[in-house]
């Protein structure tokens, strides 16, 4: 697939087939997505690859610290509060899911099932988590994550996958670490479900808007 092709074709994808992707595509998409750049080369990421049991039990356990009302406490700061425009985009975001799902406003269970969806992965067959050494997790190793996050969904593309990159599963990062063995040297930052879409369910429908270039694009000498 050509790379504008998979740029405009590539969303975030929400529900998939529970067929487990093989780990040779696996490591075929991790092998084309380092070629991302990072920040003076110095490739801070490090991968957490997850399925099978280990996957399932992941899911259950983080299930468990929201049922208990666990306050999330990712390591990468708190929950993100968007006012204005942001908060927007957002809740533009969120109604338009709502809405292909049919879960109204007021239904409560819904939504609550809808938020331990997006903790289980989206119930996806695998997942991605990407972690950085605490010695280097400064604002550079930070943008270099974004990079290899966003090469990663494109490179999936390529194999007839779908991704969501995720950052309400690492809410909890006690529970990854002790079924992971992530250590504590390093910062958990974002996670990815990734699996073969499911085109039929709902959510999958969405196609999300995008600001027009020129509100957001200042031109100078061109």
């Amino acid at each position: 697939m050509e790379l504008v092709e998979a740029i405009k074709s590539r969303k975030s994808i929400r529900g998939y087939k529970p067929t487990p992707i093989p780990k040779e595509i696996l490591a075929n998409v991790l092998k084309t997505a380092i070629r991302a750049p990072s920040a003076m080369n110095i490739q801070p990421w490090k991968f957490t690859i997850l399925g099978g049991k280990v996957l399932d039990e992941l899911k259950q356990a983080l299930q468990e610290k929201f049922l208990a009302g666990v306050e999330p406490y990712p390591d990468f700061g708190p929950y993100p509060h968007f006012t204005g425009i942001y908060r927007s985009r957002q809740v533009e975001l969120g109604k338009s899911l709502f809405q292909l799902m049919g879960i109204a406003r007021e239904d409560k269970g819904k939504r609550v099932e809808w938020t331990l969806k997006m903790i289980r992965f989206f119930d996806a067959p695998n997942a991605i988590i990407i972690s950085v050494e605490k010695e280097v997790s400064d604002f550079l190793s930070i943008f270099s994550l974004g990079i290899i996050s966003q090469t990663i969904t494109l490179a999936a593309v390529d194999f007839g996958l779908g991704t969501c990159i995720e950052q309400d599963p690492v809410f909890y990062p006690e529970p990854i670490r002790q079924i992971t063995g992530i250590p504590e040297s390093q910062k958990i930052a974002i996670a990815i479900a990734i699996g073969y879409p499911d085109w039929d369910f709902p959510a999958n429908k969405l196609e999300s808007t995008r600001e027009p270039l020129d509100n957001i694009a200042t031109w100078l000498g061109v």
